[in-house]
């Protein structure tokens, strides 16, 4: 099994404030968050950076020098390099592979090279470390952004013992941005033909507006219906997997709208052990990237104890569009 990221482990972790998601995230694990605060604000320079000595590419795991002298008691941030892609912006989920030391030391304690795979979060509002929030927002996809962090915009007075950071400790990280997620993020892949007349149709639009989801005058089906409307190429989902999605959900009867990432302006992260099991069972197997169909019955919904408030009525069936955007 492959060891979490410390990143992670808060639900989100080492770089975490705050537990990350809505409330359909896993939130079974906790971990005291650090001291600094999230509004912590301070100058912005060049440098001083330490050298980044082996690893040099984007994506390469890099070696970093141990620091010189008495680190910039402000936030230092190089470009080492430049991407192309989109700005990150205030909001997004970004997605990155980082590896982060201490400068004193160059003591390594935490890097997501040697996982496999990049960690994802949000980015600007408070989830990571304000030396994190204030580099990264204005970067652009495809960038390596190599931060020394002082203390004040890291883990504060007190540090991070579970990282063996004290809270002295200047931070130093280079982190490749992989990507970045938000509002207007869509699935990307082909379109899948949709020929069944008794099953709902749903848009193929992917300009990041909430596809249409037009549902037959016709008897809802009794069994789960998980169809690509879109087949994205990325990696397939594991039914323990945690996801971040756009999602549009109505009702079976008179397609009314009850929710949606869409209308809100914001992504929703999961774990598919922690959502109904239409959608548990409905999105295993299926591939990053993609649009899926996804209707749900009864009996693998809400049943007869639907949301409080919500426009879901007992033993409703559901149909939903879930543009599954990337692996948590």
């Amino acid at each position: 099994m492959r060891r979490r990221s410390l990143l992670l482990a808060v639900p989100a972790g080492l770089l975490t404030l705050a537990g990350c998601g809505d409330d359909k995230a896993d939130k079974a694990e906790s971990s005291p968050s650090p001291t600094a605060s999230a509004e912590a604000t301070g100058k912005i320079v060049s440098g001083p950076v330490p050298e980044v000595t082996a690893g040099k590419e984007f994506g390469q795991k890099p070696t970093v020098a141990k620091g010189s002298g008495e680190p910039s008691k402000d936030l230092a941030v190089n470009v080492l390099v430049e991407g192309k892609g989109a700005e990150v912006a205030k909001g997004d989920y970004l997605q990155a592979n980082y590896l982060g030391q201490i400068w004193s030391t160059a003591k390594v304690f935490d890097n997501s090279y040697d996982r496999g795979a990049p960690a994802i979060f949000p980015i600007g509002v408070g989830q990571v470390i304000p030396g994190w929030d204030q580099g990264l927002v204005g970067k652009k996809v495809g960038s390596r952004v190599e931060l020394a962090i002082p203390p004040s915009l890291g883990y504060g007075s007190e540090g991070n013992a579970q990282a063996g950071i004290k809270g002295t400790d200047t931070l130093v990280f280079v982190v490749d941005i992989v990507n970045s997620f938000g509002p207007q993020s869509s699935a990307k892949g082909e379109v899948v033909a949709q020929d069944n007349i008794d099953l709902p149709k749903v848009g193929t639009n992917t300009d990041g507006k909430a596809p249409s989801i037009g549902v037959p005058e016709k008897d809802a089906p009794k069994d789960l219906v998980a169809n690509y409307v879109i087949e994205g190429d990325g990696e397939e989902v594991k039914a323990t997997d945690s996801l971040l999605v756009q999602y549009k959900g109505v009702l079976w009867d008179g397609g009314k709208e009850f929710d949606s990432t869409y209308s809100r302006g914001q992504l929703s992260s999961f774990s598919l052990q922690q959502v109904v099991k239409g959608w548990s069972q409905g999105l295993t197997g299926k591939k990053v990237g993609s649009r899926v169909l996804v209707v749900v019955p009864p009996a693998l919904g809400y049943g007869d104890n639907p949301p409080s408030g919500s426009d879901i009525k007992k033993d409703s069936t559901l149909v939903f569009s879930v543009d599954i955007l990337a692996k948590m």
